[in-house]
């Protein structure tokens, strides 16, 4: 259960990882970052800082399902290999979706994207349902 949980770490950091290169773009935009209206800052960037802010923002989303698979899983005491796989699936398809998001991979992302909803789904009915 332990590597289980130990993957949820790795998502819960995953929005903060992402937030490091919109700080980035913000930090280039005239006037530098904005932190009295950050989010409106980021809702007039562009091109990559676009992509960062989306991506941000995404990180928590997915943070959502995925936690919700993992209490599944553990309350039901569902940790097997296959479950741990879908986990460590999940983590990396989040963090390849990231850097997807970054360099404008779009196809890609959306693959990865799939991929890692499909791992956290599957964890999450295989848990309910056995």
């Amino acid at each position: 259960m332990n590597i289980i949980f130990t993957t949820l770490f790795i998502t819960m950091l995953l929005p903060f990882l992402a937030k490091a290169p919109l700080v980035i773009a913000m930090n280039r935009q005239p006037g530098g970052y904005n932190n009295r209206n950050p989010r409106k800052q980021q809702a007039g960037l562009s091109g990559f800082g676009e992509r960062a802010t989306a991506a941000h923002y995404n990180s928590f989303e997915a943070l959502v399902i995925y936690a919700s698979a993992v209490l599944a899983v553990a309350y039901m005491g569902t940790a097997d290999t296959i479950a741990i796989t879908l986990a460590w699936v999940f983590v990396a398809s989040r963090v390849l979706y990231l850097v997807c998001y970054w360099y404008d991979r779009s196809t890609i992302r959306s693959l990865v994207w799939l991929v890692g909803i499909v791992a956290a789904f599957v964890m999450a009915g295989r848990a309910i349902w056995g």
